[in-house]
Parts: C-alpha cells; sequence; structure tokens
C-alpha cells in the first residue's frame, strides 16, 4: 500500500500544480492537467528512470489508476448529460444534429484521405486514424463549459448536444468498420433500451421515498446505474462512456433540477476523479516520438483542426450563428480526448495500426484537446454569452491583472 500511498500523492499533487497553473495563465483546469501529465511522464523519467512505478513512469498501468481515470470520463460524460435541457434540446434538436454529423464526417473523411494519400499509411490504418480523429470530447468540452457557466446556458446546453452527436457516429463508425456485431453486442442493446425507458419514472419514485438522507443514497443508486451499464458495454466490446451520456440526458429532467445533489457528484468528479483521466490522458503522448514525428505529428493535426472548420463552420453560420460563436464552436468541435483515445488504443489492440501511427495518433488527439480550446478561449470567447457572475469574474480578475505591477 504504499506504493499506492505516493503514486496518489504524486498525482494529486501535479493536479493541484495543474489548478494553480490553470488559474495563474486563465485557462481551463482540463487542459493544464493535460499538459502537466505530459511534462512530468518526461521529467519525472528522466530524473528516477522510466519504470519508477511499474512498467511506466507515473504508474498508468495500474488497475486503481486506470479505474478511477475511467470513472472520472464516465461520471464527467454522465454530469454533461444531465446538463442537456430537454426543451432545449427539442427546440434545437436539429442544429445539434447536424452540426454533430458534419462534425464527425468531415474529419472522417478528410484525415483518412490525409494518412493515405500524403503520408502513405495502409487502407485500414488510415480509416482508423479517420475515426479517432474525427471525435469531439464531451469532457473536454463539459469541462470548459462548466468552468465558464455556459453550460447554464441555451448555447452550452446546444453545443453539448452536439457533441454528443460527433461521438455517437463515432462509436458507430468504429463499431461497424472494425467490430463484429455479435450476440453481445444486441443484450447490451436491449438492455439499455429497457434501462432509459425504465429510469425516467423510477429514479424520482426512489428518490422521493428514500432520498435525502447523509448516507447520499442517491449517489449510491446513480453509480450503480453507471457502473452497471459501463460494465454491460465494456462486456459487449463498447465503452463505459457511452451510456453514461444518455443515462444523464434521460435524467436530465429529474436528476438534473436536484442542484445539491449535482454539486456534490461535481465536487467528487472535478475535485478528484478527473484529474486522474486528464493527466493520465497527457502522460500518453511519448514526446521523443513526437519529436522524431513532429511533422506526421502536425499533419493529423492540422488536417483535424482544418477539417473541422471546413465542416462545422459553414453550418454554424447556416444556423444564423454570428461569427464569433460559430468559430468558438468549431474550435471547441475540433477537440478529442476520450473516443479519440479509445478508437487508438482499439486499433492498436487489433493490430490495424503499429505503435508508432499509434503514438502520432493520440499525440493528435492529445494535442487537439489542447491547442483549439486555448485559441478559443483567447480569442474567441462569446462574452456576451457568459452568465452574469462568470462575466463579473473575468472583469474584476482582468483589472486586478492590469493592476500589478
Amino acid at each position: 500500500m504504499t506504493e499506492v500511498y505516493t503514486i496518489a500523492a504524486i498525482w494529486l499533487g501535479l493536479a493541484l500544480l495543474a489548478t494553480l497553473l490553470s488559474i495563474w495563465l486563465r485557462i481551463a483546469t482540463a487542459m493544464s492537467e493535460i499538459v502537466v501529465g505530459t511534462v512530468a511522464q518526461l521529467v519525472i523519467g528522466a530524473i528516477f528512470g522510466a519504470g519508477l512505478f511499474g512498467a511506466t513512469t507515473l504508474g498508468t498501468d495500474q488497475g486503481w489508476l486506470q479505474f478511477l481515470s475511467s470513472i472520472g470520463a464516465v461520471l464527467l460524460t454522465f454530469l454533461a448529460g444531465v446538463e442537456l435541457d430537454p426543451d432545449v434540446l427539442r427546440k434545437n434538436g436539429k442544429e445539434a444534429f447536424s452540426l454533430g454529423l458534419v462534425g464527425f464526417l468531415a474529419p472522417f473523411l478528410g484525415c483518412a484521405a490525409v494518412a493515405h494519400f500524403w503520408l502513405g499509411w495502409g487502407k485500414d490504418a488510415s480509416w482508423l486514424a479517420g475515426v479517432a480523429l474525427s471525435t469531439t470530447s464531451v469532457a473536454v468540452v463539459y469541462a470548459v463549459m462548466l468552468e465558464l457557466g455556459l453550460n447554464r446556458t441555451t448555447y452550452g446546453k446546444g453545443l453539448l448536444a452536439a457533441c454528443f452527436v460527433n461521438d455517437l457516429a463515432t462509436v458507430l463508425a468504429l463499431g461497424l468498420m472494425f467490430s463484429p456485431f455479435t450476440i453481445r453486442t444486441l443484450i447490451f442493446v436491449a438492455v439499455s433500451i429497457v434501462a432509459f425507458c425504465v429510469l425516467p419514472w423510477i429514479t424520482p419514485r426512489f428518490f422521493r421515498r428514500f432520498g435525502g438522507r447523509p448516507s447520499e443514497l442517491e449517489t449510491k443508486f446513480l453509480l450503480l446505474i453507471l457502473f452497471a451499464l459501463g460494465a454491460l458495454a465494456m462486456w459487449a466490446g463498447s465503452e463505459a462512456v457511452l451510456p453514461a451520456y444518455v443515462v444523464g440526458m434521460i435524467l436530465a429532467g429529474t436528476v438534473g433540477k436536484d442542484h445539491a445533489l449535482i454539486r456534490r457528484l461535481r465536487t467528487l468528479t472535478l475535485g478528484f476523479l478527473t484529474p486522474f483521466y486528464f493527466i493520465r490522458a497527457g502522460s500518453y503522448v511519448s514526446v521523443p516520438a513526437l519529436v522524431s514525428g513532429f511533422g506526421i505529428f502536425l499533419a493529423l493535426l492540422g488536417a483535424k483542426m482544418a477539417t473541422k472548420m471546413l465542416g462545422v463552420y459553414p453550418a454554424t453560420q447556416a444556423f444564423g450563428s454570428p461569427k464569433r460563436e460559430a468559430m468558438y464552436t468549431t474550435l471547441l468541435m475540433s477537440t478529442g480526448l476520450t473516443f479519440g483515445s479509445i478508437s487508438a488504443l482499439f486499433g492498436l489492440n487489433h493490430h490495424i495500426i503499429d505503435q508508432a501511427q499509434y503514438s502520432y495518433i493520440i499525440a493528435a488527439v492529445v494535442g487537439s484537446a489542447v491547442i483549439p480550446t486555448l485559441i478559443a478561449n483567447a480569442f474567441f470567447l462569446p462574452h456576451h454569452l457568459l452568465p452574469r457572475d462568470t462575466a463579473d469574474e473575468l472583469l474584476a480578475e482582468s483589472e486586478v491583472n492590469e493592476a500589478a505591477p
């Protein structure tokens, strides 16, 4: 247990450092955690050796770390789903579906073409790269929305819905192109449909009858549902984050209105679990491989951002979005992390891509989680959409920084 506590202390120390950096640099905490994870595995590995904790520098291969990281992604995705307002979804469903679909198709086809015709990758490896780079990170976008307060706005809820449609298309493409449809898939779909139909009815009644106690029954109930459906999804060859988002969506009208419960879940998720997820994502970037193949990294990252721009920006304009909001939406939908990493790892494990190709794709995926978000918040943040309290806070911080010597 000594090693476990040591690793935990190091990771939470990195999380605290990342939070301080995010405050100092005025960037999203998720971004700083990814960067800190990348730098930490390089620095600690150089000082103490690559195998300090197990097979990896920061012990990322250890089961308990993988579990905390996975649960962090599941809960963050669930909370993103809970933020969706059913009325907003009904009103802006066409826009969210259109943005999500074009946000998938443009980079899927464009990045696959770049990998095949420019980088000379094989057909299957190129399609896999297209799938991995077609994603939009719900986790990253939601973390940014939450910090800015945009999660409470119609704009933020619509953007999160579009991100989910994008990622759902990615999951379907990965499954249809590379994973056979089996009886397990059928069982997973059937059980999920039953759960999605029953949960909106049983959850509020169960909470009214037994909830409101210090034992946190509501949290235990929700974790049970997420863990059970997550286990079933992984058994069927899918991913635990997919049912988590849908569960959040269908409970948005009930659980989403319990602000005290949501605050407690956010404390657990953002204060403890998601740092493991984001720091671990950053630690997977191989800096030496990135340096040696920097041109390939730039080609893949550039292809993703360019194709997202060519696809999403005109679509936002078609729905009447002002230029600043359209650019902000496009850049945030250019992010990728969870499903991009999952797709790349799937390709590596099934010998669709080799280790070098995996490193390039992962580096591009992680880079897309950081670079577009930094550009979006630095140059295209739609201040007029920010809630009053967030806008006042940003203005106060700006005045303090200007007054500092």
